[in-house]
Order: structure tokens, then sequence, then C-alpha cells
């Protein structure tokens, strides 16, 4: 069963938290982080993205880096601008975005739960990522970013937060129109007492910080603080998935079977599949992808997979054994370096921009995940192809810090 417990959060006060609050580390590169970042001394971003405070083409992975983000945590904590709860707290976090609501719970979850698959999986973590936040757990002494997490709904969660989510937040503001809005609880043991009752947690976002979570926790055996980090976890139906798109740089080698053109690419489609210019630019359907070329849009059906598994059935996965395996020679979209993707809240205009610019190739828009296959995916124990999942709206970075 599922544990949930509170923390002393360190914290901004509610007058900072619009400066202080940010993006997560993983959705912006150093260049986007600079330009957030600048003129804002506040902006957590000094945190999470620490080389942004060295030199032009300095390495975000150096020593100085990690000792950069570590020193900036203590500034910001010794700060005038930061507060640290003096009990245990958990928290409410509300997210609007246009008509969507979603209310989380933002606490503490388990190392332990997450080594024995109480909380499930369902993405391969990169060790190269690995390091990168482990290094910044174990420099920091803090989890300094949740993760995202789902359950199944449960009604007297429901309740217990509609009853708290009543009374006077701590925070309320909006950025990048989304309402992101938090309550504090300290009467915390209904929450905890009910999530017992929960047999799993689903990583939604945050595979990488979990496994690093983990990592610093092994290197820490005596620290009991150190063996929990941050979540926040939320009710599967009030979730929201956007597509990932694809993007191809590229064309391969000459080889049998394989396109090696646009034309040689279209006939093989034509061969292979329903094709049809399209005036859509998005699929309305798991087995539809929209696909653009030369500046048009054509739609297609991809057929069922041999392999029956619900990892194997996403719209993804059959992109991949139908398309991008026998006609690119994309094996292992993981590491290929002809394809790239974009996430879907950049919409179609990003797909048509890369291929218009000559950048890429071609674009496939996707269908999205949905939070369905994504549970039955972690509950079989199977692995997504990677960037499989875009949750929209992210969680904003910088509120809650976990310190241990």
């Amino acid at each position: 069963m599922a544990s949930l417990r509170p923390f002393k959060a360190l914290r901004p006060t509610p007058e900072a938290v619009e400066a202080v609050a940010c993006p997560p580390y993983d959705v912006i590169n150093t260049e986007e982080a600079s330009e957030l970042a600048s003129g804002n001394p506040r902006s957590f971003l000094h945190v999470i993205r620490p080389e942004i405070d060295l030199p032009a083409g300095a390495d975000e992975h150096s020593d100085e880096a990690y000792e950069t983000g570590a020193a900036n945590l203590k500034t910001f904590a010794a700060s005038d601008f930061f507060v640290e709860d003096d009990e245990p707290a958990l928290y409410i976090y509300r997210l609007i975005r246009g008509g969507d609501v979603q209310y989380g719970l933002y606490g503490l979850v388990s190392v332990a739960d997450y080594d024995a698959d109480v909380i499930l999986k369902h993405e391969k973590t990169r060790p190269d990522k690995e390091d990168d936040r482990t290094r910044h757990i174990l420099t920091q002494s803090a989890h300094a970013e949740p993760v995202m997490l789902a359950y199944h709904d449960e009604p007297t969660i429901d309740a217990l937060v509609a009853e708290a989510a009543a009374g006077e937040p701590l925070y309320d503001y909006v950025a990048e129109s989304v309402q992101h809005t938090i309550w504090r609880v300290t009467d915390t043991e209904p929450y905890e007492t009910a999530f017992a009752g929960i047999a799993n947690l689903y990583v939604a976002d945050g595979h990488h910080r979990c496994k690093a979570a983990s990592r610093a926790a092994a290197k820490l055996p005596e620290n009991e603080e150190a063996h929990h980090f941050m979540a926040v976890l939320f009710p599967a139906g009030q979730m929201k998935i956007l597509p990932y798109n694809r993007v191809i740089y590229r064309y391969p080698e000459a080889k049998h079977g394989k396109a090696t053109s646009n034309e040689t690419f279209l006939a093989a489609l034509q061969n292979h599949f329903r094709l049809q210019e399209t005036d859509t630019q998005t699929p309305d359907a798991s087995d539809h992808v929209c696909v653009y070329i030369e500046g048009t849009w054509y739609e297609l059906q991809l057929p069922p997979s041999a392999f029956d598994d619900p990892a194997r059935q996403l719209a993804v996965s059959r992109l991949n054994e139908h398309v991008l395996a026998p006609l690119l020679d994309i094996e292992d979209p993981r590491r290929d370096p002809k394809i790239g993707f974009v996430g879907g809240i950049r919409g179609t205009a990003e797909l048509e921009r890369l291929v218009d610019s000559g950048k890429a190739v071609m674009a496939f828009s996707m269908y999205p995940t949905q939070m369905d296959e994504l549970l039955a995916v972690s509950d079989a124990g199977l692995l997504m192809p990677p960037k499989s999942t875009w949750f929209e709206p992210k969680l904003r970075s910088g509120m809650l810090v976990h310190r241990f």
C-alpha cells in the first residue's frame, strides 16, 4: 500500500512566490532558462539550472555548476523572501488551465515504495539524466522539485481535498495561462490514513527524479529524511495528456527496403497504408497519424500491433513498428539521432516550422496516449516507448522544497 507523509517545507513568502516559481528543469534548455531568469535573482532557475550563473558555454554537469546550485539554495533559504515551516504539513495543489481543473496532494512519498514497485513506472530512465539529478540532490541535500504521480480516483480523498480547498490559500497566482493555487494542511492524519488504502501510485511525470531520489537514498542509508521525496499526487481521472509528436531530421543511408527521400517515403506509405491528403493536422483516433511533408499534411491509418500487450498497442508503439523501423531504419527511438520529439503544448505549428525551415524532413502529429493506457501499461509491468506522454499543465518548481 502507498504511503504519504507531511514535511516541513522550505518555501517562498506569498509575496515572493511569483518571482521565485519557475518551470521544471526538464522542459527548458539552458538558453531558455537564462532568458527566463534574466533580471530576476529570485528565480528558482538559479537552483535547478545553476549553469545560467556561469560563463556562457560552461558545462552544466561540472562540479562548479552543482556547487553553484547548492550555494544558491542556501542563499535563498537564508533570505528574507524564504521561510521554513515550523511543523510538518501536506499541501493541496490546484491547477486550472482553460476549463480543466485538477487537485493534487503535495507531500512526501517513500523511496522504499518506489524500489518495491508500489510506485509503478512506465518509462525507462537514462543513466546520464539519473546521474545529473542525483548529484543535484546530494549536493543540495534537498529534493528541490516534485514529481507528478497518479492514483485511481478515490471519493474519500476527493472529499478531504475539497474541504481543505474551501479555506484561504497560501499561494494563488497565474503563470503562463495556468492558475496555481496551494493550501497548507496541518491535520494530515486523515490523508495519510486514506492513502494507506491505495494499492499503487503511478509515475506520470518525473521518472528521472524518482530514480535519482532512490540512488541518493542508497548513498545516505542512515538519513531517514533522504528516503522520502516530494510528489504531487493527482486522481487519474483529472489528469490531461497531450500528444508527444515526432520529427525526422534525415533519411537513412541507402539500404534495401528503406526510404531515402520524400518521394520514396510517400510511395512506401501509399503501398502499405491508406494514405490521403488532409486539412486536418491532428488525428482524431488512436490508429490514425498525421504526417507533414513538403508543405502538405497527410493522414494514414496504422494497423494493430502484431504483439498483444498494452504497451505495443499504443499509437506511438504502432508508429515505431509499422513506419519508423521498417521504412526509416529507426529501431531504437531512444538513441537514434534521426528522430526528435516535440511536446504537444507547442502545437502543430512547431512541426511545420521545423519542416519548412529544413531542420526536419517530415513530422508526425500523434494521437495522445490516454490515462487508462498509462495505468494498464504500468500495471502490466511494461514500458512505453520514449516520449509517449506530455502532461499539461506542468507543476511549478520552487514553491516547496524538502531539505534533509
